[in-house]
């Protein structure tokens, strides 16, 4: 019985370090970025969030049913699940339909995965991950490239300038903005993605990720039926088709395999990964969606990848003394090496 539980410990450590694994959830949610942004004008974006969440937990929970993963017992288990369904499946999901409909694919989805940079102060002081001289280095490169991602151009180049006559600030617009939008579906993601750490020491974490959908999406449908209409009107076959893809391979799939490893894993490091998503979100976006950035927009997401894999690779870095400066002491008028 020992010999089979070591086996069946090493048989999932070797599952989680597979890379081909590790990228996966990245590359779904990428490529699921630029099918959602091709079907939004054809629906509303609490409908199509709630078509991505309730059925992929569906999914998820048969998945668990047929592996026979237990199910939550506890009236604790079920209070984490339902804040971790507000905040990753409702929040999330709909600030980025929202989001979506404001903004390109690609955009898009390099603001929603700066989330890496949450995380990792929050793990910090929740876990006592630590984040070091790199990491903290690769967060400040990766604020300045989200801020010129998500900025205007014009507002940056008047800042720089020093033009402040010709800017304007306006709350109103800045809610409605699609790139803070997505910001805010960043957030929510990081909490989310913090979460799992505790719903994972009451409940199993896939079957949490399950009931989390189910639960996120049943809140956005009753939102879009009150707030919504015309919801599937003029959805046809090419966009059903689409918004399985999102659903199965961009939610069951994809969350399922992220948080899966999330709850295992260490958050800053693996978390960072998200930054994958936009080089395939951009990559299909250009390709289907003929989106461009801007010059400035291009050196946003260049920061924002360095950024990431500084917060990546931070231990390793620090480890072979790369850039690391030797102090000579001193011992009286004599340097000692």
């Amino acid at each position: 019985m020992f010999t089979y539980i070591m086996q069946l410990n090493r048989t999932k450590s070797k599952l989680v370090s597979s890379p081909i694994l590790l990228i996966a959830p990245f590359f779904l949610w990428g490529t699921a970025m630029v099918v959602m942004k091709g079907v939004i004008d054809h629906t509303t974006p609490l409908f199509m969030a709630g078509v991505r969440s309730l059925p992929a937990g569906i999914i998820i929970l048969a998945a668990a049913a047929l592996f026979k993963r237990s199910q939550p017992k506890t009236l604790t288990a079920w209070l984490w699940i339902i804040l971790f369904g507000l905040v990753d499946a409702a929040m999330f999901q709909g600030f980025l339909a929202a989001g979506l409909v404001k903004t390109g694919a690609g955009l898009g989805s390099v603001m929603i995965d700066t989330q890496p940079l949450t995380v990792a102060v929050l793990s910090s002081f929740l876990f006592g991950e630590v984040i070091g001289l790199w990491g903290w280095l690769g967060l400040t490169i990766g604020i300045v490239g989200v801020s010129l991602i998500g900025v205007p151009d014009q507002l940056i180049i008047n800042i720089v300038n020093a033009n402040f006559n010709n800017i304007s600030f306006s709350w109103e617009n800045l809610f409605t903005n699609g790139e803070w939008l997505m910001l805010l579906a960043s957030l929510s993601m990081a909490l989310g993605t913090i979460s799992i750490r505790f719903v994972a020491r009451h409940a199993d974490p896939g079957v949490a990720t399950g009931w989390h959908l189910i639960l996120g999406g049943l809140l956005l449908f009753i939102i879009s039926g009150i707030g919504e209409s015309h919801q599937w009107t003029n959805l046809d076959l090419k966009d059903w088709l689409a918004l399985s893809y999102a659903t199965i391979f961009g939610s069951a799939i994809a969350y399922g395999i992220f948080f899966y490893i999330a709850s295992q894993e260490n958050l800053t490091s693996f978390s960072s990964l998200t930054f994958l998503t936009p080089v395939f979100a951009l990559a299909f976006a250009n390709l289907f969606l003929a989106e461009v950035l801007t010059p400035l927009q291009w050196t946003g997401v260049s920061l924002t990848l360095v950024s990431i894999y500084l917060i990546n690779q931070r231990e390793k870095i620090n480890q072979s003394g790369f850039f690391s400066l030797k102090i000579p002491r001193l011992k009286g008028n004599k340097q000692i090496d």
